[in-house]
């Protein structure tokens, strides 16, 4: 793809997001006080062009060799019996089972310190809205991807087989994260994911929950929903982090002695 390509098609992609979004945030809004251009709005404004202009390909060629070697590991047989499945039951197990992957995958993210150090990247948002989930690390984004498509390589899909359920996790992953609170019936948000159960997982708290992706259903199994009435009162994280572009990709590749001595001087 040329670069004119490409950035044509990140501002396609921009004026399609705010086209479906933006209206749905002035209608039904999280917090009504949020302005459009709210506070370290044009950082994540970076993080949405990383992501389109050059992050995103480098994603896409891990997942694409990662693909190739599970293919060679997986049976031929095993996966024509997997084929000839009726299509809507592959799709019910690609489903079930990468939520459960990611249920688990999302939690040791918070659990376990080095993929903590790239996930807060994402966590470091202090304002939710649809541009503000693109704020991740490329590396986060390699393991999360992977996990969710997991199954559905195993089982035997093609890349370009699933690439219709990787745009609709997409587009999902960035309506939960955007100032909306739709009126929804709460027996709903325990089968449907909805922002406000998100939001609350980007509570100040680390360990606040829901960290289930489409459905809640595996918090709800494994005891980690948390679906109040209200909005949390802050977003972000408790760890010092920095706030710029730059610091936010190389930090946490750096020695935790490293990055602790960058912050003692900056307070010294």
């Amino acid at each position: 793809m040329q670069i004119y390509q490409i950035f044509l098609s990140t501002g396609l992609s921009f004026l399609f997001l705010i086209v479906l979004f933006y209206p749905m945030e002035k209608m039904f809004p999280a917090k009504k006080e949020q302005k459009f251009f709210r506070p370290q709005w044009w950082l994540d404004l970076f993080f949405f062009l990383g992501q389109y202009c050059f992050w995103g390909f480098m994603v896409t060629w891990v997942l694409t060799h990662f693909s190739a070697e599970l293919h060679s590991l997986i049976s031929y047989d095993f996966r024509q019996s997997v084929a000839n499945q009726p299509w809507w039951l592959q799709a019910l197990e690609v489903i079930v089972l990468s939520d459960f992957l990611i249920y688990w995958g999302h939690r040791l993210q918070h659990r376990v310190g080095f993929l903590w150090r790239f996930h807060k990247v994402h966590h470091s948002a202090e304002h939710l809205d649809w541009l503000a989930a693109h704020r991740e690390h490329p590396l986060d984004s390699i393991y999360t991807i992977g996990l969710i498509n997991l199954p559905a390589f195993i089982l035997g899909f093609p890349l370009e087989t699933i690439a219709g359920l990787i745009a609709f996790r997409g587009i999902w992953a960035i309506y939960i994260h955007s100032n909306v609170r739709l009126p929804i019936p709460k027996p709903l948000r325990m089968i449907f994911g909805a922002p406000e159960l998100h939001h609350w997982h980007h509570d100040l708290d680390r360990d606040a929950g829901n960290y289930a992706n489409i459905s809640p259903l595996m918090d709800i199994l494994f005891g980690t929903y948390v679906c109040p009435d209200k909005e949390p009162e802050r977003f972000g994280i408790k760890e010092e982090f920095p706030k710029n572009y730059i610091g936010q990709m190389i930090h946490p590749m750096l020695p935790k002695q490293i990055s602790n001595q960058i912050f003692k001087q900056k307070k010294d």
